[in-house]
């Protein structure tokens, strides 16, 4: 019962983590700058990686590792 809890957890988080990560930006909008209205690309600007900061991944990885420990210990 706990390594499926354990397995959830992991799951769960790693859902989390991906979900984080592209709930930051929209892809479908272009750049809101003036000085680059001829560009096809839809990229942002400065994007950066900001998606892969702690903050926004604590609780993912809170998951993760919960979940580990109860596939490890769980008998």
């Amino acid at each position: 019962m706990f390594k499926a809890l354990g397995a959830i957890l992991v799951i769960a988080g790693v859902l989390y983590s991906v979900w984080a990560a592209l709930s930051h930006r929209k892809l479908s909008q272009p750049p809101h700058s003036s000085a680059n209205q001829n560009s096809a690309s839809l990229e942002p600007r400065a994007q950066g990686l900001k998606f892969l900061g702690l903050t926004k991944n604590l609780p993912a990885i809170a998951l993760i590792l919960i979940g580990g420990v109860l596939l490890l210990y769980a008998d």
